[in-house]
Parts: C-alpha cells; sequence; structure tokens
C-alpha cells in the first residue's frame, strides 16, 4: 500500500489544491482507490450529512501493451440531508493503452506508457471528458491532457517536481 500526494500550481506557481488518493501494488498490477481520489474540499462540504461513496477501483495491470483495452471505474456519491437527496457519479470508460512515447517535462526525460480514456461525470449537470495520460513506471503520471467531447484541448497538466 501506499499514499499518493499530490499539490497543484497554475501556470504563475500559485497554489491551487492538493489530494492524497491510496494504491495497492500487487503481482498483478497496481490497483488505485477510486473512492480515496474524490476531493477532499468537497468532501468538506458535506461533513454534517450522510455521505456514502461506491464503486470499483481503477486497476492499470503490470503489463500495459498498447492496444490493450482496460477494465472501466465508476464511482457513486449519494448525500443525503434531511429528505433531500443528491446523487453524483462519476464513469471512466472506453479505457485503452495507446502508445509509448518519450515526454521531456522540467521534471526530466521520461519513456512512457499513454492510456486513454473518456469520463462522464452528473453532478445536477452530465459533462463528458476525453483523458490522455503518460504513465512513466515507478514515477506515475508525467504529463496529462484533458478534451471535450468536440475533441477540443481544455488543460495540460505535467511533471514539473518529483521526491522519492
Amino acid at each position: 500500500m501506499a499514499t499518493i500526494a499530490t499539490e497543484l500550481y497554475d501556470k504563475k506557481g500559485e497554489f491551487i489544491t492538493n489530494t492524497e488518493y491510496d494504491i495497492e501494488c500487487t503481482e498483478e498490477g497496481i490497483s488505485i482507490d477510486f473512492k480515496s481520489m474524490f476531493n477532499n474540499q468537497l468532501l468538506k462540504q458535506y461533513k454534517d450529512m450522510d455521505l456514502e461513496l461506491t464503486g470499483n477501483n481503477i486497476n492499470l495491470p503490470n503489463n500495459l501493451t498498447p492496444g490493450t483495452t482496460l477494465p472501466d471505474a465508476n464511482l457513486d456519491m449519494v448525500v443525503k440531508t434531511g429528505a433531500i437527496k443528491l446523487k453524483m457519479f462519476i464513469k471512466m470508460t472506453n479505457r485503452k493503452v495507446l502508445g509509448n512515447e518519450t515526454v521531456t517535462t522540467p521534471a526530466g526525460t521520461f519513456d512512457c506508457v499513454i492510456l486513454t480514456n473518456d469520463t462522464e461525470i452528473k453532478m445536477g449537470i452530465k459533462s463528458t471528458t476525453k483523458y490522455k495520460q503518460w504513465i512513466a513506471e515507478g514515477i506515475g503520471m508525467v504529463k496529462s491532457e484533458d478534451y471535450n467531447k468536440k475533441g477540443k484541448l481544455i488543460s495540460t497538466n505535467i511533471l514539473t517536481k518529483f521526491k522519492n
């Protein structure tokens, strides 16, 4: 078991948020606890309410071969306060290993596997985003890109530094 801690900064170096999530390393690969990835700041809003998180983990096998389809992952949240019941879900579908690529960031040059998936989020309004991630063995995510459902690039994240 391991806990991954991340901090997110904007282009000017201003702190945006931080997240911690749990992963389990097994002989088959890595299993990421989807529930632990849920935004802690959002959860604090519901601290005095009945909150239920269910779903399955995000699994990555040890052998990420281009062309491989990965299992879907999902997270469902139900918040109850009195007679009001709010529902939200996140679904990661069409998870695939796209290929391999060398990526250079301010943190260094990395041999990466490229993963793609579609993520649908419904919290009142439903939105769909396409994700592309570059994952380096022993490091984790080095780069990611988010696209809207029409394929327009929304944002790019890159690894700027890391500590072992």
